[in-house]
């Protein structure tokens, strides 16, 4: 699945191709994805100017007049600007057509995508108001500081408490155990057990490690191109993930594999404790 920075660099790619373009109306081929399409994507939007285009941890969002789109691309989704006269492949569920003859079509083979309507505030949306802060909306004592907080009552491993989206968003398993490794934490020691300067180091390397993907265009993985059809390159730069018994980049003990939470997490032995 697309994590932050692969979102994020979809954002980006699509802000200056949508801002200020109108929304003209919408052809769905295929509503049953993983919740039925939007039906005001036909009934009320048409006619509305898209303002802004955010993103709320893995969420994208179309800001109009009349409120605004949330859409998430799935585990195989991907959102291309093309002419709307492009004839569409077998998996182009959704048009968004725009007033210069474009659309932003939404692919997806899997069907676990979604286009919603969340009103004027999409903060207020089930899906999105209770997500914990973006990663990289504080600065590293802070959130290492709510970090830290968050965990004194949780008795499960650090990396799967830094995965729950309630307590921080954007940091998946590929970027969890690439920031841990960064800080020197071992992804299955307990989280209430990492002290406040541990995680005031963690957070440094999640935030270093987000801001280094999203520079990179996002990292590949099987189902996934950003916007302009271009992979990212990040995944070339991995320290620990899908390493396996390969030499750590920094002491060249062999990187160690375990599940935790039922995901594969990857760790060094001698630079983790």
């Amino acid at each position: 699945m697309p994590e932050l920075p692969e979102v994020e660099t979809t954002r980006r790619g699509l802000e200056p191709l949508l801002v200020g373009r109108r929304i003209t109306g919408a052809v769905v081929r295929n509503a049953a994805l993983r919740w039925p399409v939007a039906p005001e994507l036909t009934s009320l939007l048409p006619g509305a100017d898209i303002t802004a285009v955010g993103r709320r941890a893995k969420y994208l969002t179309l800001a109009t007049a009349h409120g605004y789109l949330l859409l998430h691309l799935g585990m195989s989704g991907s959102l291309r600007v093309l002419p709307a006269n492009t004839p569409p492949l077998k998996h182009d569920h959704v048009d968004i057509l725009l007033n210069d003859g474009q659309c932003l079509r939404l692919r997806d083979p899997r069907r676990f995508g979604s286009i919603l309507y969340a009103g004027q505030d999409p903060e207020a949306h089930a899906l999105l108001k209770a997500l914990g802060p973006e990663p990289l909306d504080l600065d590293r004592t802070e959130l290492g500081g709510h970090l830290h907080t968050a965990a004194r009552t949780r008795r499960v491993a650090v990396k799967v408490f830094l995965m729950d989206a309630s307590v921080v968003v954007g940091v998946g398993n590929i970027y969890a155990s690439e920031a841990l490794f960064r800080a020197g934490i071992r992804p299955g020691k307990p989280a209430a057990s990492v002290t406040r300067p541990a995680y005031v180091r963690l957070a440094a390397g999640i935030q270093a490690v987000l801001a280094q993907a999203i520079g990179a265009g996002g990292t590949t993985l099987r189902d996934f191109s950003n916007s302009d059809g271009l992979p990212g390159y990040f995944a070339q730069e991995l320290a620990v993930y899908g390493r396996t018994g390969a030499p750590c980049r920094a002491c060249t003990t062999p990187i160690r594999e375990q599940r935790l939470g039922q995901r594969s997490s990857f760790w060094c032995p001698a630079c983790q404790s």
